[in-house]
């Protein structure tokens, strides 16, 4: 159990870690099934199909991790790391709107990023005190 954070800490932690492994989750139909869109997106930044199968790989843990309290912080810093990749392409290859879709998969990004971020400063101390055992 998460007994070291206060009840708003934790409502807060699942707010944040549910909206993220929430987008990253659906985005995974679209990477496994080869949806035109993620070809484009991965074929532009020279990535398909390895690039799409092993981002969505990578993904579906860091979704798992995040809704398991004790290793959510280790699903926030695996969600960090991705989502970083994303949104360098965003802002190199891609451009912040992809196909016509006003940016949306951009702003997605970024919002995984702020949750992930905000889940492993709330749950920093589980994530030290893990490091040190």
């Amino acid at each position: 159990m998460d007994t070291s954070l206060s009840k708003t800490a934790k409502i807060t932690s699942w707010v944040f870690q549910l909206v993220a492994a929430g987008i990253l989750l659906q985005t995974l139909f679209f990477k496994f099934t080869g949806a035109p869109e993620s070809i484009y997106i991965f074929e532009t930044v020279g990535m398909e199909p390895w690039g799409r199968y092993g981002s969505g790989i990578v993904e579906l843990i860091a979704s798992i991790l995040l809704l398991v309290p004790r290793k959510a912080w280790m699903g926030a810093i695996l969600g960090l790391f991705t989502i970083s990749g994303a949104i360098f392409f965003h802002l190199t290859a891609l451009g912040i709107e992809v196909q016509g879709d006003g940016g949306t998969l951009f702003y997605l990004a970024i919002t995984v990023f702020i949750s992930c971020f905000a889940v492993l400063i709330i749950r920093r101390e589980q994530a030290l005190n893990s490091l040190k055992s």
